[in-house]
């Protein structure tokens, strides 16, 4: 019995409140006995492939009701002892992590009320001895705070986490994002790890948005000095997504699973992943709509009436301000009507309107319905003016508030030029007709492949004889057979592997990391020119092609449009810039479409290449036939 209280789980529980060591719960019983036992699952280096580190999982009896951790926890509260749990599977797990003898470093879980009491419990100074008797160096232990509660004490946490430091162990912020850690916590904790909450992880490779997310995520990592781990890592996508995001450490079943034993390497299958110099096709989010788009316009600071002002002082305001094109019609700060110039200089210049209604309210002759905008709209709202069946939004103009309160005045022309130069920075991001991502996003993929040193190609795809077929049936029409390169080309793409995206018109890039890019490219132009086929009359069909005008005007035969494809192969250290490679590939395109077999190699054709220009030619005779 002497033995007994000896060892270290008897020393522990000495420390602990009088309703764990004498409490009749299930959970105190179970703590009492020694029934608590961790299982390790480890934290891998995304860059190196290598095993980093292992967490420390608490677990209960196998088969039990108390065996998960959620079960445990809950069984704490309910019998008021969750700081003593808390701290007894810290000691569980140090002392367990001793046995194995283990390389790398052990992420241990805790609360922050749970650390503080430890702190207090065990002396700040001697944090490093107590972890040494257990036979741990404290330079190898994280302590991961998990926010079970608010917390509450916020200068006390801060001198608890000091003394952790000063003993030399690590701190980590666990499950960031999942709605408890907060923003706050990061900055006051300043940790030296943050785990990113599975969340953002899952699926990572199918949502722009989360993507988004965690590169907002790492921004504030590189504020405060942090180093991520990416929690929940369980598909080959999304593991490659996160190494080539930079994210620099991971944890989830894809890597390994928790297990009795430490891991001395991550699973094969995440291995490959991490070992493959092929880049992961990330999420593309378009432009969304810009908000603020007229704080960067001229918002003209323009005179304003009041309800009663006369329509004899409306009248002297325009004459005084030659360029007002309308008057705001403001009840204290409120924009309450619109009066256009024109229409109430026409009014006022009829016989007898100033006799008869020169000293009257100019509420009479103004919009009460005006047009009005706030200073951080974004740009649908401005479309909405431009697409309204009433043309006097139009011409009026719109007023702008600051909120609420009356700001200026906008034009027309103002609104047309803003909503353009926005469209058109929008369709740099995305294609409003296909949805493909537009010129940035392929320019930032394609240098992406070339800082990671990844062989690729590149693949300009063009319509051959499409201004003849667009002006002969329609841009409609014209748009139907642009969505159809886009479907083909997007179907017949690895989309895992391969970079599918809009330049604009009827100009396609793909690029491809896909070892059969060459029959891939076969197959595109192949279903294409058999699908097109459907989009001709009958007559046209029959003929081979149609009449049309050319560009000089002179009216002459255009065969059935077919898809002309320019590769080009990128091989590591041939080009710097991705600018180089567009523009190689559009040399390629030429080529491609003065050949008039579909598909060219720039720069000579190997074996595979001859049999795609074979192929190619083959298709003439689809279109014979």
């Amino acid at each position: 019995m002497r033995t007994q209280l000896r060892s270290p789980l008897q020393v522990m529980l000495r420390r602990l409140l009088p309703q764990t060591r004498r409490g009749t719960g299930p959970l105190s019983q179970l703590m009492r006995a020694g029934g608590l036992h961790c299982v390790f699952q480890p934290l891998a280096d995304l860059r190196e492939g290598s095993v980093y580190a292992h967490e420390a999982l608490i677990r209960g009896p196998e088969g039990s009701p108390l065996h998960t951790p959620d079960a445990l926890l809950e069984q704490a509260r309910q019998e008021g002892n969750l700081r003593d749990f808390e701290l007894l599977c810290v000691f569980t797990a140090l002392t367990q992590w001793s046995h194995q003898k283990a390389a790398g470093r052990l992420f241990v879980n805790i609360s922050a009320d749970a650390l503080v009491h430890g702190v207090r419990l065990l002396g700040a100074r001697h944090l490093g001895e107590r972890a040494r008797s257990l036979g741990v160096n404290c330079r190898m232990l994280v302590l991961e705070i998990t926010e079970h509660e608010r917390v509450t004490d916020m200068p006390v946490l801060r001198e608890a986490i000091k003394a952790v430091h000063g003993s030399g162990a690590r701190m980590a912020l666990d499950d960031f994002g999942d709605g408890r850690s907060s923003l706050r916590l990061w900055s006051e904790v300043k940790p030296d790890f943050v785990k990113i909450d599975k969340y953002f992880i899952r699926d990572i490779s199918g949502h722009p948005e989360n993507l988004q997310m965690l590169q907002a995520i790492k921004g504030i990592a590189d504020v405060f000095g942090t180093t991520l781990i990416a929690e929940g890592i369980e598909t080959p996508d999304d593991l490659r997504a996160l190494r080539d995001l930079a994210i620099p450490y991971g944890q989830g079943w894809l890597l390994g699973r928790p297990a009795a034993q430490p891991r001395k390497a991550v699973q094969p299958e995440a291995l490959e992943v991490m070992q493959d110099r092929r880049v992961a096709v990330l999420p593309h989010l378009g432009q969304t709509a810009r908000p603020g788009i007229l704080r960067s316009l001229l918002v003209m600071q323009a005179p304003t009436a009041s309800p009663a002002t006369s329509n004899d002082a409306v009248a002297a305001m325009f004459r005084q301000s030659t360029q007002l094109h309308a008057l705001a019609v403001v009840d204290g700060t409120r924009p309450v009507a619109l009066i256009n110039r024109q229409q109430f200089m026409n009014h006022y210049a009829t016989l007898y309107f100033r006799e008869v209604h020169g000293r009257k309210p100019c509420i009479a002759f103004a919009n009460t319905a005006p047009r009005v905008v706030e200073l951080d709209c974004d740009v649908e709202q401005l479309v909405g003016i431009l697409t309204s069946q009433d043309q006097r939004y139009l011409n009026d103009g719109y007023i702008v508030t600051d909120n609420g309160r009356y700001l200026g005045l906008g034009t027309g022309e103002q609104l047309v030029r803003a909503v353009t130069e926005t469209r058109i920075e929008a369709a740099r991001h995305a294609n409003p007709l296909t949805f493909l991502p537009g010129n940035i996003p392929i320019s930032l993929h394609m240098q992406r492949l070339l800082d990671a040193g990844t062989e690729f190609v590149a693949c300009y795809a063009d319509l051959n004889h499409f201004k003849p077929f667009n002006d002969h049936y329609g841009y409609w029409r014209g748009d139907q057979m642009i969505r159809l390169v886009a479907r083909l080309a997007t179907a017949h793409c690895d989309a895992r592997r391969d970079f599918v995206g809009h330049v604009g018109g009827d100009d396609f890039m793909l690029v491809f990391q896909s070892s059969n890019w060459l029959q891939r490219c076969k197959n595109i132009v192949h279903d294409f020119a058999r699908e097109a086929l459907t989009l001709f009359d009958d007559s046209a069909r029959l003929a081979g092609g149609i009449h049309a005008e050319d560009r000089h005007g002179v009216r002459r035969f255009f065969p059935c449009t077919t898809l002309s494809i320019g590769a080009v192969r990128i091989t590591p250290g041939r080009f710097r810039h991705a600018e180089e490679v567009a523009n190689l590939a559009a040399v390629a395109k030429h080529e491609a479409k003065q050949d008039a077999t579909g598909v060219v190699l720039h720069g000579g054709l190997n074996e595979s290449g001859q049999g795609v220009l074979a192929a190619t030619r083959a298709l003439r005779d689809v279109l014979a036939a």
